[in-house]
């Protein structure tokens, strides 16, 4: 077939092939960072909510680690953190920042961590980095829970993400066939063992409509230690980094 080319009229936008190659890929460079970046601009934002001369609880993952080299680059003068992990502990350590007890310092004013998913009302899942159990205690202890994420956290229903469930070793095989009476296809995470000494299921092919009640009916199954739904105590701001910056949910 021949093609014919046809003279544009006045205010007509012509668009030629090696053009509009061109500028696409022009305009996607410079809205293209990768997700560490995205990260990054989440961890950054959440310093704002720091308040100088306070203890801090700090979850785990790897936006959390941006987080901690962020704290600690910016030298603000905080008194020290609570961990929720080994992990988060030996980096806090290698930036010189205490690390307390939560039984010593009682309630806390902030607590920053990450999250595996996240829908528009701030209920999330955690766990992928198997400290599910603790995070969950320090953000119940908290007054203030800042999640950072980057943007492909955000769905509409959470589900997607395989849910972790912590569990008592003993109790894996029944623990499954509890969750698969519930719809999902649990999946036992090997050669992973979390800070506690207890293993982890992963729960496939959830659509989870009912956070809270989910939430309740797993942690009420014999063998659980918790589960990675934070939905009675969520998130209070959410922070998602995106090519353009970051945007809060709150």
């Amino acid at each position: 077939m021949l093609m014919k080319t046809v003279p544009a009229k006045a205010g007509t936008v012509v668009s030629g092939p090696r053009k509009i190659g061109i500028s696409a890929r022009t305009s996607a460079s410079r809205l293209t960072i990768n997700a560490d970046q995205k990260k990054q601009l989440a961890a950054e934002a959440a310093l704002k909510y720091v308040d100088e001369d306070t203890i801090i609880g700090i979850g785990t993952g790897s936006t959390v680690n941006l987080f901690i080299d962020a704290l600690a680059a910016r030298k603000l003068r905080i008194r020290g953190a609570v961990s929720s992990s080994d992990s988060s502990t030996a980096r806090l350590k290698s930036h010189n920042i205490e690390v307390f007890d939560l039984n010593a310092t009682g309630d806390l004013d902030l607590y920053v961590d990450g999250a595996d998913e996240s829908d528009r009302h701030l209920r999330l899942i955690k766990g992928g980095g198997a400290a599910l159990t603790r995070e969950k205690i320090v953000a119940a202890a908290s007054r203030r829970f800042v999640c950072i994420a980057d943007e492909s956290k955000l769905v509409d229903v959470l589900g997607r993400f395989p849910l972790p469930v912590e569990v008592i070793p003993m109790a894996r095989s029944y623990v499954a066939r509890q969750l698969v009476l519930l719809g999902g296809h649990p999946v036992w995470r090997e050669g992973t063992i979390t800070d506690n000494g207890n293993l982890i299921l992963d729960v496939h092919n959830l659509h989870i409509v009912d956070p809270v009640g989910l939430e309740t009916t797993i942690n009420q199954i014999a063998g659980v230690v918790t589960v990675g739904l934070f939905a009675k105590r969520k998130a209070d701001v959410l922070i998602l980094g995106t090519p353009t910056g970051v945007k809060t949910l709150k």
